[in-house]
């Protein structure tokens, strides 16, 4: 996108005024999204992100400023006033380029961008018609297919400069079901990290769509949840968004470098029950958060947040590994595009298959509930504190699953429902979905098997 001569005059002007490291990232990313509503497409929209980000360093102070003119003047004038927030003499000298080439760890068969829009319209038909043949009281269906290939460069002051393309591609089915006034949804939306062989060759869209309608049906033919404090057994998948969001965002840097999550300090301490074992693993072949490198040009790592019940280490990008002494990047720098500055953020987050059969976690729950699908939440990093959704709920009675239930929502503390789990099956599997934080909304994979919390609060009726 622009010459590695350039690239140096850009870091040059951007060391000029004080600044002991510089970094420049150039983005080129199109989307492409269709959206199918009502037996109907209503929605094809192609989008192009283009720009440049720069960023420096001095001690603990950084800048951070971006640009979609990427002419020599506007790269240029971005770098001046980057390093117009000092003004101090020069300390650091650019060191020349080591160009390297990223290991692909996601192999794509069929670029989807090279494929037609009517193929495409082809697969959310086959999810939108199996969703509505799922019942005749599906009252409504939308379907959506979204590709994305995005391909960045990164150059630094240390000599960095490498490059990596990655596509996604992901399609989605909520359908509603309705009986009389009343309206229930369910949803389903598996993403790769791949090509269009995932819709073509792997996953059949109409079980996406019978899967939504699935979902929908058992809500509207559920009651409400009694709120209490119960025993809860939390299906694989998507239930481990769980762990992502009330403890995975507490072991980012982003929170810790600054002395505000409640895990700062306990490396080495046993902060989760012994049969809890928690990775953030970035180099799954074409899982929907793998990365080849980060958004700052470090290969994705495998790192074993907890192992048995006890903090091995945190998800850290090179500026706050700064803040924190004896710790190093390790790999999970991230941002949404060019126009945010990357941070410490999760890629596919999961808690390690456990002993435990899946028949023996039901058994054990005399009463409580089995949550098979969760939905969204929200959560406080700094002290935990959750608030959950349940898409699809059942209450469990002498250990056997009983009558859905709707209207489940799971409240608590990760720092106390990690302490909470007490069994972990050993079927793990993973959910696709994405998450907004400081460095905007990337893709990330969350997984577990089944696990069992021994209690966590419900809210209900």
């Amino acid at each position: 996108m622009l010459s590695k001569s350039l690239i140096n005059e850009v870091l040059d002007a951007a060391l000029s005024t004080g600044a002991d490291f510089a970094e420049v990232f150039l983005e080129n990313t199109e989307d492409k999204v269709i959206q199918m509503v009502d037996n109907a497409v209503h929605r094809i929209q192609g989008s192009t992100v283009c720009g440049m980000g720069l960023r420096i360093y001095k001690g603990l102070r950084t800048v951070y400023g971006s640009t979609g003119d990427l002419s020599s003047n506007g790269v240029l004038s971005l770098a001046r006033n980057v390093a117009g927030v000092f003004s101090d003499a020069p300390t650091t000298q650019r060191m020349e380029f080591a160009e390297r080439i990223p290991a692909n760890i996601s192999p794509v068969k069929i670029v989807s961008s090279s494929i037609s829009n009517k193929r495409k319209i082809d697969l959310l038909k086959k999810a939108n018609d199996a969703a509505r043949a799922y019942n005749n009281e599906i009252s409504q269906v939308q379907t959506t297919y979204l590709d994305t290939d995005r391909r960045f460069w990164i150059a630094n002051s240390e000599g960095l400069y490498t490059a990596d393309r990655q596509i996604r591609t992901r399609l989605s089915c909520a359908a509603t079901a309705s009986r009389g006034s009343e309206n229930q949804a369910g949803f389903y939306g598996p993403g790769r990290q791949a090509g269009l062989e995932v819709f073509l060759e792997q996953i059949d869209p109409a079980d996406i769509g019978r899967e939504a309608a699935r979902i929908a049906m058992v809500n509207i033919n559920a009651g409400y949840c009694k709120a209490g404090q119960y025993p809860v057994a939390i299906e694989n998948a998507f239930g481990g968004v769980i762990f992502h969001e009330a403890t995975g965002h507490s072991l980012e840097a982003t929170q810790v470098a600054y002395g505000v999550s409640e895990f700062c300090g306990k490396i080495g301490q046993l902060v989760a029950n012994p049969k809890v074992t928690a990775i953030d693993d970035g180099t799954i072949p074409n899982a929907w958060g793998s990365i080849n490198i980060d958004d700052e040009g470090r290969p994705g790592q495998r790192n074993v947040l907890i192992e048995n019940g006890i903090l091995k280490s945190y998800m850290i990008d090179t500026f706050n590994a700064r803040r924190m002494e004896g710790f190093k990047p390790t790999g999970n720098a991230r941002r949404q595009n060019f126009s945010f500055a990357p941070t410490s953020r999760m890629t596919n987050t999961y808690i390690a298959p456990g002993t435990d059969s899946d028949e023996d976690i039901i058994k054990s729950i005399e009463y409580g509930l089995y949550a098979r699908n969760m939905g969204g939440g929200s959560v406080n990093p700094a002290t935990g504190a959750f608030n959950f959704g349940v898409l699809e709920c059942y209450m469990v009675r002498d250990g056997k699953i009983c009558e859905p239930v709707r209207g489940a929502t799971l409240i608590g503390r990760g720092s106390e429902i990690i302490k909470d789990i007490d069994m972990v099956g050993k079927n793990l599997a993973h959910g696709t979905g994405m998450c907004g934080s400081q460095s905007g909304s990337i893709p990330v994979n969350v997984g577990q098997p089944l696990i069992r919390v021994s209690k966590i609060t419900v809210g209900g009726r």
